[in-house]
C-alpha cells in the first residue's frame, strides 16, 4: 500500500479516544445496554400476532405507539437530564420500564395499546444519554471517532438484538421473550446507575441549573442537523422495508438475513473508516450521498448477491452519518442543554425510522419493491436540498463573525 494512503486512514484517533478515562466502559455498557432495545420491536409484533391473536397492522399501532411515546419523551428525559442529573431519571426510567414489561404479556390489547405509548414517554434514554456523555468525555477535536464507535456499537446491537428475539420467541414463546427484554432494560438501566457517566465535562460550566432560553440555542443550523437526521433514518427504513419486499417478490425472501447482515456490515466498514480517516465531512454532504446511493438499489434485485452489491455503496454510508449528526448536535449546543438537544436528536431518528417503514410499504404496494428505495431516496435527497440554503446562510454568517476582528484595526 503506497505510504500517501497508509496516511489517510490511522488507528491513531481510535487509540486516543479510548485511552480517554471512562470512554472505553461507556461504549461497552452501551452495546450490552441496547441489544434489549433493538429487540423490543419484533417481542412486540411476535405477542400480539401470536398470544394475543391479532394481525400484522394490530401489531404495528402497538409499535407506533411506543415510537410515538419515544419521540415525544426522549428531549423532555433529557431536559430532565440537564436539570435535575443523570441518577434521578435512571431510576425514574428503570422503574417504569420493569413494570411495563412485567405486566404486558397479561394487558388485553386494548391496554397495550397506551400502555406502550406511557412505556415510550418514560423509556430508558440509553441512546442520547451515550452521546451526551460521550461529548462531556471527549473534547470536540477527537469527538468524531468517538462517535463512529458509537454508531457502530449501534450497528451490533442491531444484529444481535432482532435475532435473539426471534430465537427466544420460537425457541421459547413470545411471553418469556418479553419478560427477558424487560430483564435486560433493568439490567441496562442499573449498569448506567452504577457507571454514572458524566453529562458535562470538566471544563464545562457546573452548579445549579440555569435555564438557557431555547432561542439561544434552538438556531436554524441545529434545526437543519435535526431535519437531515431524519431523512437519513427515514431513509434507512425505507431501506429495510424494500429489501425485504424486493427479495420476497425474486422468490428470495430466505436470503433476506444474509443480504441484512451484509448491509450492517458495510456500515461497520464505513463508520470505522468515517472515524479514522484525517477529514471531516458536513451531516449535509452525507445525507445526501446515503440518499443518492439507496435510490438505484432496486435495480440489484433480480439476485440476492446482487442486491447485497447494490446495498454496499449506500451501507458504507449508515454509520458515518449518524455519527456526523451525533457529533454536529454536541458542537452546537451549551452543555447545560446538551441532554434536551440530544433527546431532540433522538427524536428526529425515531420519528424519521418510524416513517421510513410505512412511507416504503405504501409504495411498493401502489407499484413495485424497487420503487421503495427510489422514493425514500429521493425523499431524504430533496431534504437535504431544502436544507442546503440554510446550511449555507449559517456558514456565510460564520465566516462574517469570523473576518470581523481582522477587519477592525483596518477599519479604524
Amino acid at each position: 500500500m503506497p505510504p500517501e494512503v497508509r496516511t489517510v486512514v490511522k488507528l491513531k484517533p481510535y487509540r486516543e479516544a479510548l485511552a480517554l478515562p471512562g470512554l472505553r466502559s461507556l461504549l461497552l455498557v452501551s452495546v450490552l445496554a441496547r441489544i434489549p432495545f433493538t429487540a423490543m420491536g419484533v417481542t412486540l409484533t411476535f405477542h400480539v400476532v401470536l398470544d394475543l391473536g391479532r394481525g400484522y397492522g394490530a401489531a404495528g399501532l402497538v409499535g407506533a405507539a411506543s415510537t410515538v411515546g419515544a419521540a415525544l419523551g426522549s428531549p423532555l428525559l433529557g431536559r430532565l437530564v440537564d436539570q435535575r442529573g443523570l441518577r434521578p431519571v435512571l431510576i425514574l426510567t428503570t422503574i417504569a420500564e420493569g413494570v411495563f414489561w412485567a405486566a404486558a404479556p397479561e394487558l388485553s390489547y386494548l391496554v397495550l395499546l397506551p400502555a406502550a405509548f406511557v412505556a415510550g414517554l418514560v423509556a430508558l434514554p440509553v441512546f442520547s444519554v451515550v452521546r451526551q456523555s460521550v461529548a462531556a468525555l471527549v473534547p470536540a477535536e477527537r469527538r468524531r471517532p468517538a462517535y463512529a464507535l458509537d454508531s457502530m456499537s449501534v450497528e451490533l446491537s442491531f444484529m444481535v438484538g432482532p435475532a435473539l428475539a426471534v430465537a427466544l420467541a420460537t425457541a421459547v414463546s413470545p411471553r418469556f421473550t418479553m419478560w427477558a427484554v424487560g430483564a435486560g432494560l433493568v439490567a441496562s438501566g442499573i449498569c448506567f446507575w452504577l457507571l454514572d457517566p458524566p453529562t458535562r465535562g470538566a471544563e464545562e460550566p457546573a452548579g445549579p441549573y440555569r435555564k438557557v432560553p431555547r432561542r439561544e440555542w434552538l438556531t436554524p443550523r441545529l434545526l437543519a442537523v435535526l431535519a437531515v437526521s431524519l431523512a437519513a433514518t427515514l431513509v434507512l427504513g425505507g431501506t429495510d422495508v424494500a429489501v425485504v419486499a424486493v427479495l420476497r417478490a425474486g422468490g428470495e425472501v430466505e436470503w433476506t438475513g444474509a443480504v441484512l447482515t451484509v448491509w450492517a456490515v458495510a456500515s461497520l466498514v464505513g463508520g470505522f473508516a468515517y472515524g479514522a480517516v484525517s477529514r471531516s465531512f458536513s451531516p449535509l454532504a452525507l445525507v445526501a450521498a446515503l440518499s443518492l446511493t439507496t435510490i438505484p438499489v432496486g435495480l440489484g434485485g433480480a439476485h440476492w448477491w446482487l442486491l447485497c452489491l447494490a446495498l454496499l455503496p449506500a451501507g458504507a454510508l449508515c454509520a458515518p452519518t449518524l455519527a456526523s449528526t451525533a457529533d454536529a448536535v454536541s458542537r452546537l449546543v451549551p452543555a447545560r442543554v446538551r441532554g434536551e438537544a440530544m433527546g431532540l436528536h433522538g427524536s428526529a431518528v425515531t420519528v424519521g425510522i418510524a416513517l421510513g417503514a410505512p412511507l416504503a410499504g405504501a409504495v411498493i404496494d401502489a407499484s413495485a419493491p424497487l420503487w421503495g428505495f427510489a422514493v425514500t431516496g429521493t425523499i431524504g435527497a430533496l431534504v437535504a436540498l431544502v436544507v442546503l440554503p440554510v446550511v449555507l446562510r449559517q456558514r456565510r454568517v460564520a465566516a462574517a463573525a469570523a473576518l470581523e476582528p481582522e477587519l477592525a484595526p483596518a477599519a479604524a
